[in-house]
């Protein structure tokens, strides 16, 4: 919940990057935020919540998923390819899922605090 919280908190920040932690959690709470005004919309008959809700995380939402590819190292703008038919989605996803780039990149230093360098074994 903190990171839907953090998330919220930088409503429209699409500086600096984000962990694959803070994204999927983030987007975790976001549905069931989302399912829960759509249960409230269906027993009170208002219709209305979830579109409520949804311009009100809409912004947020799109800020983690830039900062979240940031952290492996793409500009925002290939948050777009979720727009290329059937694959572009998948190829989101999987962009999503990706482990960060460890040491700091050209989007800011690295969330988790790591350094670019592999420990000795």
């Amino acid at each position: 919940m903190e990171w839907y919280v953090k998330c919220m908190q930088n409503y429209a920040n699409f500086e600096g990057r984000a962990r694959r932690k803070e994204y999927w959690m983030f987007t975790l709470f976001n549905i069931i935020f989302a399912v829960a005004a759509g249960v409230l919309d269906a027993v009170t008959g208002l219709g209305f919540l979830v579109i409520l809700y949804s311009l009100a995380t809409l912004v947020p939402g799109i800020a983690v998923a830039i900062r979240r590819l940031h952290d492996i190292g793409k500009p925002g703008i290939w948050i777009l390819i979720a727009l290329v038919p059937f694959i572009g989605g998948i190829w989101l996803i999987i962009l999503m899922a990706t482990e960060g780039q460890r040491g700091e990149n050209a989007f800011g230093s690295d969330p988790k605090g790591g350094s670019s360098e592999m420990p000795a074994y």
